[in-house]
This record gives structure tokens, sequence and C-alpha cells, in this order.
């Protein structure tokens, strides 16, 4: 007798390691919780492969330019004097990227929620945030919750993250950026895509280009790519909760070399957080096959 396919999401757990979703049987995405990345790439749970409905994957593990990149992560890369982003560090007093003794991992301490069914999967998660010498800096509450649109050819992730300084004094979270790079405002919830996607097309509501819509603030903003074999293209929809300080956010983004895309809370000027103070954040991603325009990207990004 033939294994039935589920009728819609499932939830696999890979105990101690990754989190598998799938949807009619086809996998979304895993989440690896537990990496196992050398401590200079800043060790950070991530999401790949991460596909669309239809099988294509949209995102890129550990590319030789930036081997710290790894799908779709939080990864923050000022944080006071600790590097949460993986590799050099950018400061201001170093004169520039310093490869330092301060790559701090995402350590993950348990799941508060691991629920499915059909229609939707909620995955809530507990993280302790370490510095490379061990030291206490940050204790998250994260939360990934998936949706389906078959009818738009479509899935949704709605990430939500609470920052809790548990160290003694206050952090100022920022980006190289705020250390003096102009342009480079990457910090927060991070995507690399394939290297197929190189030279894809970026849109907002009222902008489409490519590099040019770095550092655009926006509620929302999609990247369009190719696929390699058939050329087919898939396009990705970033929406900046309207609740997130700062709204709507910059945007760090980059087509030419190659494809990311980083809603940037931290491209203005570094967040203080004070001891024992939460820094809270919201976003979704949605995941669709085809290239798609303005408007449809638009009602996509709805809260």
């Amino acid at each position: 007798m033939t294994e039935p396919v589920p009728a819609g999401l499932a939830l696999s757990h890979e105990h101690d390691r990754s989190l598998r979703v799938s949807w009619r049987g086809g996998e979304l995405f895993r989440y690896v919780y537990r990496p196992w990345d050398a401590r200079v790439e800043s060790p950070k749970p991530y999401l790949h492969p991460v596909r669309t409905l239809s099988g294509r994957e949209v995102s890129l593990y550990r590319p030789h330019d930036h081997v710290w990149h790894k799908g779709l992560s939080i990864a923050l890369s000022n944080v006071g004097r600790e590097n949460f982003w993986g590799g050099p560090t950018y400061l201001r007093d170093h004169g520039g990227y310093a490869q330092l003794p301060n790559n701090g991992s995402q350590d993950h301490a348990g799941f508060e929620t691991l629920s499915a069914d059909d229609a939707a999967v909620l995955a809530v998660q507990r993280l302790d945030w370490t510095s490379e010498h061990g030291g206490a800096v940050l204790a998250e509450r994260r939360s990934l919750a998936v949706t389906v649109r078959p009818d738009a050819g479509a899935w949704r992730l709605e990430v939500a993250t609470e920052l809790r300084n548990v160290g003694a004094a206050g952090l100022a979270i920022g980006s190289p950026e705020t250390e003096g790079r102009a342009g480079a405002a990457y910090s927060g919830l991070f995507w690399r895509g394939p290297r197929s996607f190189s030279g894809g097309t970026v849109r907002t509501a009222t902008a489409e280009g490519t590099d040019d819509l770095n550092g655009t603030a926006a509620p929302w903003l999609a990247f369009t790519g190719r696929h390699d074999a058939d050329g087919a293209s898939s396009t990705l929809v970033f929406a900046d909760h309207p609740g997130n300080p700062g709204h709507p956010t910059p945007w760090f983004v980059r087509s030419g070399v190659y494809a990311v895309v980083c809603p940037a809370p931290f491209a203005l000027r570094p967040v203080d957080l004070p001891a024992g103070a939460t820094l809270a954040l919201r976003y979704a991603v949605v995941v669709a096959d085809g290239e798609l325009d303005a408007p449809a990207c638009e009602r996509l990004a709805a809260w």
C-alpha cells in the first residue's frame, strides 16, 4: 500500500538538529536550529534549502564569497562590540573590517511550541546569544509561522523575534553603516539568493530597479530572479510589520553581484537597548512561483 501524502502542511522534527516543513509532500524548507558551523561564521539557526511550492530552490548556503551567509537567517553584525553576523567586523576605530575574537553564537535553548495542521505550522523557540568568550548577551524568543496561498502559488513565513538584553550594561545595536561604511546597513533578517538570481529585479510599490534601490525605505520589497535549467522565475516578497520601530524600514539589497535582501532597522543610527530591555521585530517573507508585478506583491505583503 502506498503511503498517503499529507493533504496540506506538515512538520517533521529531526531531534536536536532541524525542523522540516512540507506542503503536500514537497519540502518548503529545512530550519537548522543546531548548526555545526565554525566559530568564525558566528553559528546561527537558518532556513536552507528554501523552495517554492513547485519545488524550485530560492536560497544559497555558505557561498565561497561569504561563508557566513546561510539561506535565510537572523544575523546582527554589530551588537556593542560583538559580531553575530560572521566573519570580520566593521568598526570605525579599526578603520574598517577586522577579524576579531568576537564572533558570537545563537544557541538553541528549547522550543515552547511545535504545532502543525494542514493549514498552519508554528514553531516558538528560545535562544541564548552568547559571546565568543562565553558571556550572555541576549535572550531571544523567536516564532516562525507558516501558511500557504495555493491560489497565488505562494507560501508565507512570518518571523517574530523578541531580543532581551541580559547583560549588566546597555547595548548599541548597529550595522557597518552606523560605523561609517555607507550603503552597508546589513544587520537583521537576511536572505541570500541563488547564484542564478544575480541581476534579478527589485521592486517596491513605487519603484523597480536593482542595486539602485539599496537604502530605500518601504513597507515591502520584492526580489524576482530566474533559475538555471528551465529559465523560470520566482519572487520573494519581504514585508516590514507596521509596528516595527522606524517603519517603513530602509532595505539593504544587492542584485548585481549576488542576490541579498535585509530589512535594515539599524541603518540610520544604532538602536540603544538598555539592560533588561527587549527589542521586538516582526517580518513576513512570501515565497512565490513566477514573476510578480507590484500589485500582486502588495497583496501578498499585506498584514
